[in-house]
């Protein structure tokens, strides 16, 4: 009835097994973004084409510290069309990738169906290109999701192999754009929970997947990373409260964009009231772009590295200024979520803030960016590790303040509506004994006469537009029910199955027990069987025969 392996030998190839697919995960989503690489480089240069106008990008990823035209006024009206083809691509109720992830992995690994995810990442490769306001982040993120989907449609993945390996995914094509696998890994572990919490579990796969990923994608465009920040100095002692003003004003601004949030009620943009609301946000920046200043196309990251080495000075706190406008209207039809327009409008203002302060611009753009973003995503710690993946480890001290302080005040709202506030409302750690696998769903006792049902059957209300999880890898499914009456008393060793049932657990007041075979059993004790359907049918079949 029980494997002839050790448990400690069962637990290592549990464990290597999810490894060795962790790392091959990451390469997969590593390709998958070399080749989205390619793709979004070519819609940029057509959309630079249409707009006469190229923002500065990162060096990290084969951008220039300048910008390049002067915004052509009819090729930005192509902005309202192309924001409206972007909330019309993603189906309402969805949301950014993030709010994909996160939502899937607390409803137990039901996800957007494949063609649902594919138009999300159509939608994000479209706005990032054209200047919407929409983070470079948001389609790698998705091509890790989709490519954990792939995984598996050629591998044998049981459902927390899949959850665990969808989380792993989208951190290695976060890593990737992020140049930063460690900060990917943590903000992924992070990203699930409003309060100070962290899935340890997924850590370690997500990190794997996060390192193999941005080892495949170097090799194709180099390890450089993402920003390129002057030689940046632990700040005396005197520019403290300084950087405590600019982390108090990015927390502020941060805060202002969460409450912006609730300006609207869900239903508001039902229908064909969300693309043409998403039109009037693409109108607004070409607007903004055309009239004012063409600094607000984009999602920032390219005019925060210019800012930080001292080539904007105030001009940096306006143009935060108009993205943080432009963030409070698109947070409703799914623009400017993810990591770097955070990054973005928190560190321009910084380095707005740093030309009245009199402080190095470099220090209070990551010190704006890492409180703002913890505020939007509740990334404390993920903030802090990016701003030192990017800035050096002098930054840690002063990041790491400001995020803690950005938490602490901030509370536990989020711009992501999907995230709970800790691992006990998680559907993932809720409704099922700690004893039972997870990939089973938790039945109530029943009644001896009653026969037993798979755990998986009459599974919960699924969202729509998602696919139901596949059956378990195994042919086997888990079965439980009250011992017979004809089996009260009886040793279990005595007890004759069919061939394909055994038993793996007996619970008795409450835990679980392993089945010996001189355990007597009781008429209050539960057998848990793992047994073939047409098995364990049998079995039904004979207990209930007269006199069974």
């Amino acid at each position: 009835m029980r494997s002839p392996l050790p448990r400690a030998v069962l637990h290592r190839l549990e464990t290597g097994r999810l490894v060795v697919l962790s790392v091959l995960l990451g390469a997969l989503v590593g390709g998958l973004c070399i080749v989205l690489r390619l793709s979004l480089d070519v819609l940029i240069g057509l959309a630079v084409h249409l707009t006469d106008y190229a923002s500065p990008g990162t060096t990290g990823e084969g951008g220039l510290m300048m910008a390049f035209g002067t915004a052509a006024p009819w090729g930005l009206l192509a902005l309202p069309f192309v924001a409206a083809a972007y909330a019309a691509l993603i189906p309402d109720g969805v949301g950014d990738p993030f709010t994909q992830l996160v939502r899937g992995y607390h409803q137990r690994g039901q996800w957007p169906a494949l063609p649902t995810q594919v138009r999300t990442l159509a939608a994000t490769l479209i706005g990032h290109a054209s200047g919407l306001l929409v983070g470079r982040d948001a389609p790698f993120t998705m091509a890790g999701m989709i490519g954990a989907r792939l995984m598996q449609r050629v591998t044998r993945l049981d459902a927390v192999e899949f959850r665990t390996l969808t989380l792993a995914g989208a951190a290695a094509g976060l890593g990737t754009v992020l140049h930063a696998p460690l900060a990917a890994a943590v903000l992924i572990a992070e990203l699930l929970y409003r309060r100070f919490e962290f899935e340890f579990e997924v850590v370690m796969p997500c990190l794997l997947a996060a390192v193999a990923g941005t080892a495949v994608y170097g090799l194709a465009f180099g390890f450089t990373p993402l920003m390129a920040f002057p030689d940046v100095q632990v700040p005396a002692a005197a520019q403290l409260p300084a950087f405590l003003v600019v982390a108090l004003g990015a927390t502020l601004l941060g805060w202002l964009a969460l409450l912006s949030c609730s300006a609207l009620p869900g239903t508001a943009l039902r229908g064909w009231r969300r693309p043409a609301f998403a039109a009037g946000v693409g109108l607004l920046t070409a607007v903004v772009a055309a009239r004012l200043t063409p600094t607000v196309l984009g999602d920032g990251s390219g005019w925060l590295q210019l800012g930080a080495g001292g080539f904007l000075g105030s001009d940096a706190g306006g143009q935060a200024a108009w993205r943080w406008v432009i963030l409070a209207f698109g947070l409703h039809v799914a623009l400017g979520g993810g990591v770097l327009p955070s990054v973005g409008i928190g560190g321009l203002l910084g380095i707005g803030l740093a030309s009245v302060l009199g402080v190095d611009p470099a220090v209070a753009a990551m010190v704006g960016a890492a409180s703002f973003l913890t505020v939007t995503l509740n990334v404390p710690l993920a903030a802090t590790l990016l701003t030192v993946t990017w800035g050096g480890e002098a930054l840690l001290p002063v990041t790491l303040a400001a995020s803690g302080l950005a938490h602490l005040l901030s509370g536990t709202r989020g711009l992501l509506d999907s995230q709970v506030q800790g691992r006990r409302e998680s559907g993932v750690h809720s409704g099922t004994p700690a004893w039972l696998p997870d990939t089973v769903r938790y039945i109530p006792r029943r009644t001896p006469d009653l026969p037993a049902v798979p755990y998986d059957a009459a599974a919960p209300v699924t969202p729509q537009e998602t696919e139901v999880l596949p059956p378990p890898s195994s042919d086997r499914e888990l079965y439980r029910r009250v011992v017979p009456a004809s089996w009260t008393g009886a040793r279990l060793g005595m007890v004759t199955l069919p061939p394909g049932v055994e038993v793996v657990g007996v619970v008795r007041d409450g835990s679980v027990r392993l089945p010996r075979a001189d355990l007597r059993l009781t008429r209050s004790d539960e057998l848990v069987f793992l047994a073939r359907p047409e098995a364990y049918t049998a079995l039904e079949g004979v207990l209930r025969l007269p006199g069974a």
